[in-house]
């Protein structure tokens, strides 16, 4: 129901698939909840890039307006050192983690 969420997808041009992706990926983590080592959060940031990462490697679906995320491209990131783009949208990722809000269990 976030006025950023109706937003992106009245920039996809796309209606309220983006809401109805939100609800059906919440359907399937929920039940996740409460196992050790995986926590689900939401966020209310701008969604400019959708980031999966898992230890030294992340996959980055970049974003672009009036493009809905299937038909965007997706990075291959890995940790090759210091402040790389790896380190970039590492920290991007933690930044937008911190303001996220546990999901609870229904």
């Amino acid at each position: 129901e976030s006025s950023n969420v109706q937003q992106r997808g009245d920039e996809e041009k796309f209606g309220h698939g983006i809401q109805s992706r939100c609800r059906l990926a919440l359907m399937h983590y929920r039940p996740l909840i409460g196992t050790q080592g995986i926590e689900v959060r939401t966020h209310a940031t701008t969604l400019y890039n959708s980031i999966y990462r898992a230890d030294d490697q992340a996959l980055v679906n970049a974003h672009v307006w009036g493009v809905n995320a299937y038909r965007a491209p997706v990075w291959h990131l890995r940790r090759n050192g210091e402040g790389g783009m790896f380190e970039t949208y590492a920290d991007s990722f933690d930044a937008v983690w911190g303001t996220a809000k546990p999901v609870r269990e229904k």
